[in-house]
């Protein structure tokens, strides 16, 4: 049994946990302290408000541990906020939290909550049938160092990579009923 951890500090954190629940296999724990970091075999960072989760990251005093972990090895999923915890860079702002992932990161690329949007892809690496992709007020990756595998892009911008053990996607899997990218997460976990 493999426990894979949904960081638990803001966000999308139970529609993390239904699509983890329903795979053979995966026990999902809330992550919220250094000794529940210790126990996983993967973590996923949701969606919600990457200053927020930053600055709780801090709060909470998981900041050092979990970059440490990252740099490891230990697998990691960031979506939409996530992405931006990871990134290396966030254009247009001095501010970088995690920075583990080799890429530049747009903030809100498609524009406010309206601007939301889905898109349907399919993503070789992880489907054989089309996916339905969830954005909102979603970021792009602007660039990438070539450490960094592009998963998939949409309109030509990059919306999903992979560098090593970190897996990271501008939009929501969570939010939809296709569980591809779960199942591809716990795949890197094993």
């Amino acid at each position: 049994m493999l426990t894979i951890g949904v960081l638990a500090l803001q966000g999308s954190i139970r529609e993390h946990f239904f699509c983890l629940s329903k795979l053979k296999g995966v026990q999902a724990i809330e992550v919220k302290d250094q000794e529940t970091l210790k126990a996983i075999h993967g973590l996923i960072i949701p969606g919600g408000e990457s200053t927020t989760m930053g600055k709780l990251l801090r709060d909470f005093n998981l900041f050092e541990p979990l970059k440490n972990r990252i740099l490891e090895g230990l697998p990691i999923w960031g979506t939409c906020a996530g992405l931006i915890l990871l990134a290396r860079n966030i254009v247009g702002e001095s501010t970088v939290h995690l920075g583990v992932l080799e890429a530049s990161v747009k903030r809100n690329a498609y524009g406010s909550q309206l601007d939301s949007f889905i898109a349907e892809k399919n993503i070789e690496e992880v489907s054989s049938s089309p996916l339905n992709l969830v954005f909102i007020r979603a970021p792009w990756i602007q660039e990438v160092s070539d450490k960094v595998k592009i998963l998939a892009t949409h309109e030509e911008k990059i919306i999903a990579v992979r560098q090593n053990n970190i897996l990271a996607t501008s939009f929501h899997p969570e939010l939809t009923n296709d569980l591809s990218f779960h199942t591809y997460f716990y795949g890197m976990c094993k």
